[in-house]
């Protein structure tokens, strides 16, 4: 593989650097560094980052080709600056075997835009009624160490209990999607004052926060980890913060659209603000925002959720839930984060690459961006400004919601173990 030389970018943020690639690994970082025998790309004014690495990725395949694929996404995932993603396990047939992990992750060798690891069912076949087989998931090739039933809560005390002790075992964590099915029944949106004037029914917040309570308490019990997905709440942000101060193993997720998008937006009946848990008030994305800020949320993660467009083209009531967020997810976090002064650029390597690759264990992902390094990185013009526009998109979905708004930063190179996946902002 030939040299890459990276010329005057802004690692993390900081002063100028010039960052050498040699093969699959950052060989030198400084200034005036030679480029003999090297390509250079001129960074000037950008910023380099470790590849971002995204807990929490809807690929579809197997079952839902129609939605998105393992190829389309991790074309999607390297555009949106991303060198490994997490895919979750609710595709058909649902990945809670090894025999199904193991194809998922296969398929993501084949491919090479990005690394796919896959996520276990933590039940069969997302019942919530029997643990799925944790041990030989873990064990297989693929070498599952995150389990998550998401689209779905594992709402049985005991077999959360039972699948956070089994996980204990090798050091695993439970992902879980807080939702108590039945404060959930028929809703459609945030429970407040706009579900109450638009006549729709109301997802209440204590429907998250009840389970996030107990989750914790069973982890601490427990003694393992367990890592909360998409929260939403100014109240699941305080119940976290409790749990953190006890010492008790919880990390928690932020998704991009809930630190920008608010309920207010439901007004519309557009089916794409469309999304689970529902989009919350001015108050909680105020509270996303400073939890993610001072630490008390650990990440940012996409729940990239792709839909044909018959899913999403048609009355609110009978939509999909979900958005597309691999590609914007940089974006908003640049929005809502960096350009509010809540965080630095080394804070966004910390939320959206270190921090992710820890509680995963993603393996050669999340590393400093130094001489001996996996070179996973990612190239940000973090001046751009533009629209949005999903026909550019690379994912097979199209249900973004901010198509057509302006959003600050574009990704325009991103290296997988040294090779360019994406160079000038068009993949390879």
């Amino acid at each position: 593989m030939s040299k890459t030389l990276i010329r005057g970018a802004k690692v993390l943020g900081g002063e100028p650097q010039d960052v050498l690639i040699d093969g699959g690994t950052v060989a030198e970082v400084g200034r005036g560094l030679s480029a003999e025998g090297a390509e250079v790309v001129e960074a000037g004014g950008k910023v380099l980052l470790p590849g971002l690495v995204d807990l929490h990725t809807h690929l579809r395949e197997p079952g839902r080709e129609d939605s998105e694929t393992v190829l389309t996404g991790t074309r999607a995932a390297a555009s949106g600056g991303y060198t490994a993603v997490f895919a979750m396990a609710n595709t058909f047939p649902v990945a809670d075997t090894a025999g199904v992990v193991e194809q998922v992750w296969r398929l993501g060798k084949e491919h090479g835009y990005c690394d796919v690891q896959p996520i276990g069912a933590v039940t069969v076949g997302l019942e919530g009624k029997k643990l799925a087989e944790l041990g030989a998931m873990h064990e297989s090739a693929a070498g599952v160490t995150v389990f998550s039933d998401d689209g779905k809560c594992v709402h049985d005390a005991v077999i959360m209990r039972r699948a956070l002790e089994y996980v204990k075992a090798f050091d695993g964590v439970v992902a879980q999607h807080a939702q108590e099915p039945r404060l959930t029944e028929g809703a459609q949106m945030n429970e407040g004052v706009v579900s109450a004037e638009l006549g729709l029914g109301g997802w209440p917040a204590v429907a998250e926060e009840s389970v996030i309570a107990r989750d914790v308490l069973l982890a601490d019990h427990v003694g393992s980890r367990v890592h909360i997905c998409h929260l939403s709440t100014a109240g699941s942000v305080e119940i976290v913060r409790w749990a953190k101060s006890r010492g008790i193993r919880v990390t928690a997720e932020v998704t991009p659209h809930h630190l920008l998008l608010t309920d207010e937006l439901v007004r519309s009946y557009n089916p794409v603000y469309k999304v689970n848990p529902p989009l919350r008030t001015e108050r909680d994305v105020l509270a996303l925002r400073e939890a993610l800020a001072d630490g008390t949320i650990d990440i940012v993660a996409t729940d990239h959720a792709p839909h044909p467009h018959e899913d999403k083209d048609c009355e609110w009531a009978a939509a999909a839930m979900g958005m597309v967020g691999l590609e914007t997810a940089l974006s908003v976090v640049q929005e809502t984060m960096v350009d509010t002064g809540l965080l630095d650029w080394a804070g966004v390597a910390e939320r959206m690459s270190f921090a992710p690759a820890r509680i995963g264990r993603a393996e050669g992902h999340g590393r400093p961006v130094s001489a001996g390094e996996p070179a996973n990185l990612t190239l940000v013009d973090t001046a751009y400004r533009g629209p949005v526009d999903p026909a550019g998109f690379a994912s097979r979905s199209r249900n973004t919601p901010y198509e057509g708004r302006e959003l600050p930063g574009r990704v325009t190179h991103t290296w997988l173990r040294g090779k360019a996946t994406l160079v000038d902002g068009k993949l390879t």
